[in-house]
Order: structure tokens, then C-alpha cells, then sequence
């Protein structure tokens, strides 16, 4: 009898110790890749990383920072071979190339279940929706450029007023550049996607763009072989020639804002996520952010950027993956996030709860949105097939034109025939 016993307890505790093994949770792992890459936003994202995965403890996320220059390679990569990838960063412009690869998940019946879609900006949704009108992404911020100045720098040079036209900003440049002191003016853009610095300064000279289509004016046409272009060209190359450093024509993002940190090039056009840079690494009032300088026409014409999470299709945890976007833009971390990186808010709520985000380094955008008819806030065709191939075919055209191996009319050329035959036009 005692033996029985003995026999049936090993059994019942042998039997306990297996549901215990198959009870106990692994946690899973969710691939996270971003495409804004810095050292500061990585630990930033890993910050808000570990917020959530201590509400989540069974969770952990696995964030991926390609390097800023080739990140969108790396996502094609990763995306087109199905590599372990749950939860993805894609900016606007290359939002269309991205959902044609047909690896991203719709997130409209996600959307059509979440309560906190009713905080986002109005219309924010709707400039996501460029694929079929359908949302792949959430945006994580609002991109818009604006213009840094150095203050501490120019006041070298007598100059105290902020730049308000283009032609300021370029004597104000030529005055203080001087190569023999590596002084320059202009932080020149001259690769990595260089197209909202070409088109910021060429539009400016033209006063009927169509709102809806930057590369249209008012009337349908095309404004590419426009005399005014040709100026606003002119002007563009100037910059780079006479007030930039010649290696300017190979800068990208670090390059811009470690010239402009430097001292090296007090005028910069960029987005508010240089703010969270530039406050780490420059001492309170060093640089200042006004409207940017409007063109002949009396306008300029900015566009709205917008980054963000999309979900891949093939993913094993798609409800796990949106459970982070959601943790991601509830107020407490967007308005975080926001602050930290620099981004604007893609909340009603932390605009109106929140007044750090109505001054203070915010100054430059606030006069702008302020003011409609001056700073025309304008949009690209993204959902054209071609744009995709766009930036990139601007952005070489435009280096062999400043290397002089085209001409400006060759070049408007180039542009015009690219953007007839995107848009079905004779």
C-alpha cells in the first residue's frame, strides 16, 4: 500500500512539475526597426522601449538603428527577404515604395477600434492615407522645416536681424563667408534627400503653386520651365557656390548639424527633430529658430513630414505590435518623445495641455502656422508612382548641374519630362 502511495505521488508530482513547464510564459520578442537613426533618438526609443515593456513584462522589443544615410535600404532589405521584422519606421516620402512592396499590414481595422484616434491633428490620418486611401502607418511626429540661426555667430558680423527673404539670407551668407577662416553662411543640403531644400528656396520665387501639388501651379502646368524657377535656381546654386563649404555638396544630416553647432554655418533649414540635438549639444539661446525666408512671390512654401509605425504583414504578434504603436502615441509619451526628439505632437491634446510646444525653440514654426498665406503649407504627390524614384533622380540631377556637368535648362528638362510622363501630360 505504502508503495502504491509512493507510485501515485511521484506520478502526481511529475504530473504537476510538466503543467508548470507548460504553463510558463517565454517572453516575445517583437524586431523593431527606426530610419531616423541618432544616438540620441536610439537612446530615446530605448527609453520609451523599456517603459513599455515594463507595463508588458512578457514583452521585449528588439529596436534595429541602421544608420541614417542607408536605413530605407536596410528596410527594403529586410522587408522584400522577409526577415524577423514586427514593427516598422517609414517616413512620407518613402511611405508609397514601402507599401508596394506588399509586406505592410493595413492598420485601418486597428484604427477603426482605437479610441485615441479621435486625439490625432485633423487630417493627419488622412496624409497617411497615400496607398489606396489606407493607413499603413501612425504618425510618431510632424516634420516641418524651418530656419536655425546661430545669433552668437552672425553678431561677429554686425548682423542682428534675422533673414525674412531669400535674397537676406543670401547677403547676409556672402557677407559672412570667408574660406580662409573656415566661415561659411549657408548649411547646404547636398545629399540625402535634398529635395525640400531645393524645392523651400526654388517655389519661393513663384506665387501660384497649387497648395495640393507642389510640383503644379494653380492653373495645371508644370512649373518647371518657368522663368521665375530658373531665378529661383539660380539662387539655389549661389548658395551652394558662394556661400557654402564645396564639401557641402556630399553633407547630409550629421553634416549639417555638426557644421551648424560648429559655428561653421549659422543659417540652417531644417526640421524641429534638430531641436533635440541641438539642445544637448548647444547652450541655451545659441541658436534661435524663425519663419523661413519667403522668395520674391512674398510666400514660401513648406510641406508637412510626417514619420511613423506600420505593422508587417507577415509578423507572428501583429496585436502585440500595435499595442506598442498605441502605447507610443498616447499623450504622456508623444508629448515625451516630442520633446526629447524635437518632433511636433501628433496629438490635439499635447498642444493644448502642453505650452512648450508654443514657443521658447517652437517660435520659428508657430509664426508660421500662424500665418497661412505667407508659409503655404503645400503637398508633394506621394501617391504617384513615380515619386518613389523621385528624390533620388532630383537629387543626382541636381549635383550634376552644381558640378556644371548640366546646364539649368537641361536640368529643368531632366525634371519636366519626369514629372509629364508621372502625370500623364503632353
Amino acid at each position: 500500500m505504502i508503495k502504491k502511495l509512493s507510485f501515485f505521488l511521484l506520478i502526481s508530482l511529475l504530473i504537476v512539475t510538466l503543467s508548470g513547464i507548460g504553463l510558463s510564459k517565454e517572453k516575445v520578442t517583437l524586431n523593431m526597426v527606426q530610419v531616423f537613426t541618432s544616438p540620441q533618438r536610439t537612446q530615446l526609443l530605448e527609453s520609451i522601449i523599456k517603459k513599455f515593456e515594463a507595463k508588458y513584462p512578457d514583452v521585449k522589443i528588439k529596436l534595429i538603428s541602421p544608420p541614417y544615410e542607408n536605413a530605407y535600404q536596410k528596410v527594403y532589405l529586410m522587408l522584400s527577404t522577409k526577415q524577423p521584422l514586427d514593427i516598422v519606421e517609414v517616413g512620407d516620402w518613402s511611405l508609397e515604395g514601402v507599401v508596394q512592396l506588399g509586406k505592410m499590414e493595413n492598420l485601418e481595422p486597428y484604427i477603426a477600434k482605437w479610441k485615441g484616434a479621435s486625439d490625432l491633428i485633423p487630417g493627419l490620418l488622412d496624409s497617411v492615407r497615400v496607398t489606396e486611401g489606407k493607413a499603413y502607418i501612425i504618425p510618431n511626429g510632424v516634420y516641418a522645416k524651418t530656419l536655425f540661426v546661430r545669433p552668437d555667430v552672425v553678431a561677429k558680423y554686425g548682423i542682428t536681424k534675422v533673414p525674412e527673404t531669400m535674397d537676406e539670407l543670401y547677403n547676409y551668407a556672402l557677407k559672412i563667408t570667408d574660406p580662409s577662416k573656415n566661415q561659411y553662411g549657408f548649411d547646404f543640403r547636398g545629399k540625402g534627400y535634398p529635395t525640400a531644400f531645393i524645392d523651400t528656396v526654388v517655389t519661393s520665387f513663384i506665387d501660384d503653386i497649387d497648395p495640393s501639388n507642389m510640383y503644379k501651379l494653380k492653373n495645371g502646368k508644370l512649373w518647371f520651365k518657368d522663368p521665375r524657377a530658373l531665378k529661383g535656381l539660380e539662387l539655389y546654386v549661389n548658395l551652394y557656390k558662394k556661400t557654402a563649404p564645396k564639401d557641402a555638396i556630399n553633407w547630409g544630416f550629421d553634416e549639417q548639424v555638426n557644421a551648424f553647432v560648429a559655428g561653421i554655418t549659422p543659417y540652417l533649414f531644417q526640421d524641429p527633430d534638430t531641436t533635440g540635438l541641438l539642445n544637448n549639444l548647444l547652450k541655451k539661446g545659441q541658436y534661435i529658430t524663425a519663419p523661413l525666408p519667403v522668395g520674391p512671390s512674398g510666400k514660401v512654401y513648406p510641406s508637412y513630414g510626417f514619420g511613423g509605425w506600420g505593422i508587417t504583414n507577415y509578423s507572428k504578434h501583429k496585436d502585440l505590435a500595435w499595442e506598442f504603436i498605441k502605447f507610443f502615441t498616447t499623450p504622456e509619451i508623444s508629448a515625451y518623445f516630442c520633446k526629447e526628439y524635437g518632433a511636433l505632437p501628433v496629438l490635439k491634446s499635447v498642444f493644448t495641455s502642453d505650452p512648450y510646444f508654443s514657443g521658447g525653440v517652437f517660435a520659428g514654426w508657430k509664426k508660421m502656422f500662424d500665418n497661412p498665406e505667407k508659409y503655404v503649407f503645400t503637398s508633394y504627390p506621394l501617391a504617384n508612382p513615380a515619386w518613389p524614384k523621385w528624390t533620388q533622380f532630383q537629387g543626382d540631377t541636381m549635383q550634376q548641374a552644381l558640378l556644371g556637368k548640366i546646364t539649368l535648362d537641361e536640368l529643368t528638362t531632366k525634371w519636366e519630362d519626369y514629372w509629364k510622363k508621372a502625370f500623364g501630360m503632353k
